[in-house]
Parts: structure tokens; sequence; C-alpha cells
């Protein structure tokens, strides 16, 4: 238990431990009636991230507690199998990367997969089919502006619809 309190808290983990403290007060708060799930949704773009599809507290969460696992697990399992030395600290400093990015892989394929659960979200960036109004921007690419076809022109040089 030793061991799991101090992977846990030691650095660089102690990051992604303070942000699960974070969102696990959120939770409460939510579950208690004072806010809303889709509370940040108007503030946060999560498509650039491939994680659209779903409230981003639900997807900001799976990323943080997926990322916090993973980190912590493979701190206890080096600290238990690993020599103490140099070598060791580095790799202590680098595993919460590698389990960001690890977790960033695991919450896109599970935001995909929830994307069913929340209807009233918009589609996910990469099963989007808008198109431009016209001119040679037209020419099978997604619009640049979201789906806003209004009949005006988007781009320089296209001619209004």
């Amino acid at each position: 238990m030793r061991t799991f309190l101090v992977a846990a808290t030691g650095p660089p983990t102690i990051l992604l431990t303070a942000a699960l403290v974070v969102l696990a007060c959120f939770w409460l708060l939510v579950a208690g009636g004072v806010t809303d799930v889709d509370t940040f949704d108007a503030d946060v773009d999560l498509r650039r991230w491939r994680l659209d599809g779903v409230p981003a507290m639900v997807a900001v969460s799976l990323l943080t507690v997926i990322a916090w696992s993973l980190s912590v697990g493979a701190t206890v399992v080096l600290v238990v199998f690993a020599a103490p030395g140099p070598a060791t600290g580095l790799l202590r400093l680098i595993l919460p990367v590698g389990a960001l990015l690890a977790a960033w892989g695991m919450t896109c394929l599970i935001v995909r997969l929830l994307h069913r659960r929340f209807p009233d979200e918009p589609a996910l960036s990469g099963l989007s089919e808008t198109r431009t109004t016209g001119g040679a921007r037209d020419a099978g690419g997604p619009d640049p502006c979201g789906g806003a076809s209004t009949g005006t022109a988007l781009w320089p040089g296209d001619r209004a619809a």
C-alpha cells in the first residue's frame, strides 16, 4: 500500500493525481445537482483531439482516469521490479507522458463507442460529410467552417450561391 501511495503522490504523477481530485469534486457537484455534465461543452472544443461526440467532461474524465491508472500502475511495476538508479529515475519521469499518450488513444476508442449514448452531441469529426457552397473548394473536402453553408462566399474567390 505504501508503494501505491508513493507512486500516486510522487513527482510527476502528482499532476495527474491532482487532476483526478478536481474531477472527483466536479462529479460530486454533478451528483448533488449543483452543476450539469455538459457545463463546459460551450467552452471546450475537443474535435482537434478526436474526443468530440460526448460531453466534454466525460471525455476529459475518461482521459484523466485512464492516464492516472496507467501512470500509477507502471510506476508501481517499475518500483517493484527495477533496481533504483538514474535510469529508473529518468524512466519514472517519462512514464506519465507515455501513460497520457496511451490514455488518449484508448479514450478516442471509448468516445467513439459512447457517442451512441449521447445523440444530442455533435457528430464525430471524422464522420462529417459537410461541404462548402461553391467554388473550387467544393471538390469533396470538408467544410472548414464546420458545416455553415449559408450561401455566402466562404473563401476568397468563391462565388456566393
